[in-house]
């Protein structure tokens, strides 16, 4: 985890959100995927800066790149 990342069981059912809000990580790369720019991201999001959401994104790669993926034949 970094300092803009945490997961408590009592906050959106222990999935990783964005410390001090319920906005949870998966949401942030799925806008960007989306098309939204960084600046409609912090439209949607005004509590948060642009930080948080690089962090997410740092997080999303370091656990993409510890998870194993079977081949598909």
């Amino acid at each position: 985890m970094n300092e803009w990342i945490v997961v408590d069981s009592k906050i959106c059912a222990g999935k990783p959100t964005i410390r001090g809000t319920r906005i949870m990580v998966k949401d942030i790369p799925g806008m960007i995927a989306g098309g939204y720019s960084l600046d409609q991201v912090l439209q949607a999001y005004p509590e948060l800066i642009s930080e948080m959401v690089d962090a997410t994104l740092q997080y999303t790669v370091t656990v993409i790149n510890e998870v194993k993926v079977p081949a598909h034949a």
